[in-house]
């Protein structure tokens, strides 16, 4: 199998497998993680190149493995012309921010926490843009949620950091959860998740009844993450993140997924009433917000941030036109804005670092004393004013050109094109208060530090975009028109229409707006004082945030007030609630049928070792609720209850949950009196005899009930799923055990979920119980002091005789899962036993000197295996975790069978050792901690 079969997918995971190695490789050297990130980046774009041929020449690259068919599932990837374009982007300008970063953050800063969090955003981006599965779109549609979250609050000890996290994972986040409606109703009506399958069908998503909330839901995710109004607000406030961060995930790449996911279905969903009227008043709204505030904005990334706002309002509306050459212009501005606004964010952090501070009314006259950083930032905030000869100036013009085709009626006609020229001259006026208050304007004014020119490396990434600037607007039809027409033609899936990218257009309407646009910027610039005591008075106290604000703390206030209601700090309210509330619901649904409430299927007889057995289980757990305050008693009664558990799965010929319920009887009573060591041996009585009753009558009929419904199934004639296990788990599993053919095969992703939870429950006990220090009692109840000896030499001895015929019994019962009583699960469970018999019987510290085994690791490499057996069959072109089997011929063995689900099965054994010997082990760790001071105390 070549590179090229699967380098879209390494493409996508690439950066967050090298994560880690970015945070670790800043222990040797601090300079390291900006070389893992580094070089990281240009391995993935090594990566895309061979396919860059393919994508140019008009053809789009599939990649997919099965992963859960039944649920239209695949793990796909995609690349086409408007994939590539974006990953472009990603790549390019992300190794540029990661050289300016280098620079930028301090000694203070974590570099590996923050070149780790940037790979994994990349990651997060790649993935959205390369995927092919719609789902899978969603979940790195999430994860750039949760990396963006990483990233803006990266300076943790900020309080503005902090809180502008937040305000973008909660709108961001919101808007992912709509999303994921709109894509499982686009999936409804297509009949699938597959990018492809959704784009050939946009007649019939169109024309489908769930049209309109698909459309809906869509938009939410694309508003709130590219910051359309009304969610708008979250954009500003992270700009608290440090100043690389913005510049690549406020001008290139975050704010720019929900602008490609308007590319991406755009020959899906787009052309109709309700496409025009959302996309188009949200970007219209956006576009005059976003250039009329940030005007008055004093923080030098304030302005930048809301002239981003208004930059993403004018590519939204221009997908709002809803026509082939509004996209051309849309996705044009789109490469012009990541270029222009990159460098300003770059040229912002450049003065924020080497002046101390970004407030305009402070930063004047800089030229004289950084005058390469100037020109920089002139040419940059002139591309972004749309001045001729640069990269701006072209996608402006055909904005322009777009406004006055999309004024159809005789109010619009004029209407559209003056609002957007408004927007215009917003645009000019801030962009030259960029450059004029900054650095002309006069002599600074008490600045932190004196300013000077950065260091020329930090210069570097500023130096190659604003060089694209210029590049661009004076050739454009050079460098830029074969990856525009590759990506609008993926776009509209289908050939591109006709456009020009000249320079000169001859004297036209457009070039009059933008003329008009020029002119009055210039005069609403040079009346800028005017219009801040104009602003101070009227806008001014209009916030997003404050909205926000108060829908958070009244959400806060009915969680608290429905907390109170329902939740005492008490178990027993809780769970009456929950079962009562299950008996209500059950009461009624019941009286909606008419049907009888018993069947008449034929009983079974019972005889009388069941009825004695069925007796035991009925008294045992009667005393466990009557003797409860005797912790200890309670125990060995809840014991017997297991007891017969198991035994009535031996009756039922269940021999693998017999024996896996009697290991887990004997894991839990050790985890059970590890954790009574440290609580008093009585419990408080309670005396209430209200509570008696009430807990008394719902006990009863949560009983009477549970039996009836027992009753209803069992006494009626019903087809269970079991008949298909059965009849395919030799020809389909290979394995005569089905129980551990189910677990292994036919239901093997559930049993990796299960064992990832049982991992991540380990580790978070350990975590809690760490460095926990409690105090065990020194005498019983009676008040007689402890003198028991903790390491009998008889259980020593028996022990140390025991554990390797116990561990070879784990073996044993191991190795027969597939075909016999057994499995990874519970032969875990045995051999987690035997190693915590060591523990109890020959103390901690003996055993630990001679079992060297790290649990952490145990159970990562547990983990590991199971998943890479899921892996290794999708490489082969099966769905995930598909297993194999064969059967072979030895010499004196004879045939046997050999099966890919050992792999798996191993994996679950390892997690299971590692979990459960943690577990006990540091609950152990605590009373051989109080026996050391105990011993001390007596000392």
């Amino acid at each position: 199998m070549s590179l090229l079969s699967f380098n879209l997918p390494l493409a996508a995971l690439l950066p967050f497998f090298a994560a880690p190695f970015a945070a670790w490789a800043t222990r040797y050297n601090r300079l390291a993680s900006a070389w893992v990130a580094g070089i990281t980046t240009l391995l993935t774009l090594a990566l895309l190149f061979p396919s860059m041929a393919f994508v140019f020449a008009g053809e789009t690259i599939i990649q997919q493995w099965s992963w859960l068919p039944s649920i239209g599932f695949n793990i796909a990837f995609r690349l086409d012309g408007l994939a590539l374009l974006f990953a472009l982007l990603i790549l390019l300008i992300g190794l540029l921010v990661i050289i300016y970063a280098r620079y930028y953050l301090s000694a203070k800063d974590s570099m590996g926490r923050f070149y780790a969090y940037m790979l994994m955003f990349m990651g997060s981006m790649l993935g959205i843009v390369l995927s092919e599965n719609l789902l899978q779109l969603v979940v790195f549609w999430e994860l750039t949620s949760i990396t963006s979250f990483l990233l803006i609050s990266y300076w943790q000890h900020r309080q503005d950091a902090r809180q502008g996290a937040r305000m973008a994972l909660a709108v961001t986040g919101g808007g992912g959860l709509a999303l994921l409606g709109g894509v499982l109703l686009l999936g409804h009506i297509v009949g699938s998740y597959q990018l492809t399958d959704v784009l050939a069908s946009g007649d019939l998503i169109k024309g489908h009844d769930l049209y309109l909330p698909t459309l809906v839901l869509i938009l939410l995710g694309v508003f709130t993450k590219s910051a359309q109004f009304p969610f708008h607000f979250w954009l500003p406030h992270a700009m608290a993140a440090p100043t690389p961060v913005s510049a690549y995930l406020h001008s290139a790449t975050m704010v720019k997924a929900g602008i490609f996911l308007l590319a991406r279905f755009f020959p899906a969903l787009s052309g109709t009433p309700e496409w025009v009227w959302l996309v188009s008043s949200a970007g219209l709204i956006t576009l005059l917000l976003g250039a009329y505030v940030a005007l008055f904005k004093h923080d030098l990334k304030g302005l930048l941030a809301y002239s981003t706002l208004s930059h993403l309002g004018l590519i939204t509306l221009l997908f709002g036109f809803s026509s082939e050459l509004a996209l051309v212009a849309a996705i044009f501005h789109i490469i012009n804005h990541a270029t222009f606004k990159g460098s300003l964010f770059m040229v912002a952090g450049i003065i924020d670092h080497e002046s101390g501070t970004r407030d305009m009314r402070k930063l004047n006259g800089l030229f004289k004393m950084m005058p390469h950083t100037a020109v920089l930032a002139m040419i940059a905030a002139a591309a972004m004013a749309g001045v001729p000869l640069l990269n701006g100036f072209l996608s402006k013009e055909m904005f322009f050109e777009q406004a006055i085709s999309a004024s159809g009626t005789p109010l619009a006609i004029w209407t559209i094109p003056a609002l957007v020229t408004l927007a215009a001259i917003f645009s000019v006026a801030y962009s030259l208060r960029f450059i004029h208050d900054v650095f002309f304007n006069g002599e600074p004014i008490d600045l932190p530090k004196t300013p000077h020119e950065p260091p020329r490396f930090m210069k570097i990434p500023v130096d190659i975009l604003v060089v694209l600037c210029l590049l661009v607007g004076i050739a454009p039809m050079y460098l830029i028109s074969p990856i525009l027409t590759v990506a609008v033609a993926s776009s509209l899936q289908t050939a591109a229409p006709e456009f020009s990218l000249a320079i000169w257009h001859g004297f036209n309407i457009p070039l009059l707006m933008s003329f008009i646009a020029l002119v009055l910027g210039v005069a609403v610039y040079t009346m800028r004082h005017r219009l801040f005591a104009w602003n101070e008075k009227g806008l001014h106290s209009l916030d997003g945030k404050a909205v926000f604000d108060w829908l958070l703390w009244k959400t806060i206030r009915l969680s608290k007030k429905v907390t109170d209601a329902f939740d005492q700090t008490t178990l027993q309210p809780a769970v009456t609630w929950v079962i009562g509330g299950a008996l209500v619901l059950g009461i009624v649904t019941f009286f909606q049928f008419n049907s009888p409430l018993i069947g008449n299927r034929v009983m079974m007889e019972a005889d009388v070792i069941t009825l004695l057995m069925s007796l035991i289980l009925i008294v045992a757990s009667l005393l466990t609720v009557i003797l409860h305050h005797k912790r200890l008693v309670a125990l060995i009664a809840i014991g017997v209850v297991g007891l017969i558990v198991a035994l009535g799965f031996v009756k039922f010929s269940a021999p693998d949950l017999a024996l896996t319920q009697l290991s887990v009887e004997v894991v839990t009573i050790v985890l059970l009196l590890l954790a009574l060591f440290f609580l008093p041996q009585h419990t408080p009585q309670e005396r209430s005899y209200i509570r008696f009753t009430r807990d008394g009558v719902i006990s009863v009929s949560a009983a009477v009930s549970v039996f009836f419904l027992a009753m209803a199934v069992l006494s009626r004639d019903y087809s269970p799923i079991s008949g298909f296990f059965i009849e395919n788990a030799k020809p389909g599993g290979g394995g005569t055990n089905v129980v551990n053919v189910i677990l292994v095969d036919f239901r093997g992703f559930d049993t990796l979920g299960e064992i990832a939870v049982l991992a991540l429950a380990g580790l978070g006990i350990f975590a809690m119980l760490e460095g926990l220090k409690l105090f065990a009692p020194t005498k019983d109840v009676d008040g007689l002091v402890w003198s028991h000896d903790p390491h009998p030499p008889i259980m020593q001895t028996l022990t140390r005789l025991l554990f390797p015929l116990m561990l070879m019994v784990a073996v044993f019962i191991f190795l027969r899962g597939h075909n016999l009583p057994g499995g990874g699960f519970i032969a875990g469970l045995i051999a987690s036993v035997a190693l915590i018999s060591q523990y109890l019987a020959n103390g901690i510290d003996w055993t630990n000197e001679r079992l060297r085994i790290d649990m952490h690791r145990v159970i990562w490499i547990g983990l590991l295996i199971a998943t890479l057996t899921g892996v290794v069959s999708m490489f082969i072109g099966y769905p995930f975790l598909t297993t194999s089997f064969t059967y072979l011929t030895w010499p004196v063995v004879g045939k046997f069978e050999v099966a890919s689900a050992i792999a798996f099965d191993l994996g679950v054994f390892l997690v299971v050792v590692g979990a459960t010997v943690m577990i006990l082990v540091e609950l152990g760790k605590l009373s051989h901690a109080s026996h050391h001071i105990k011993k001390e105390e007596v000392n």
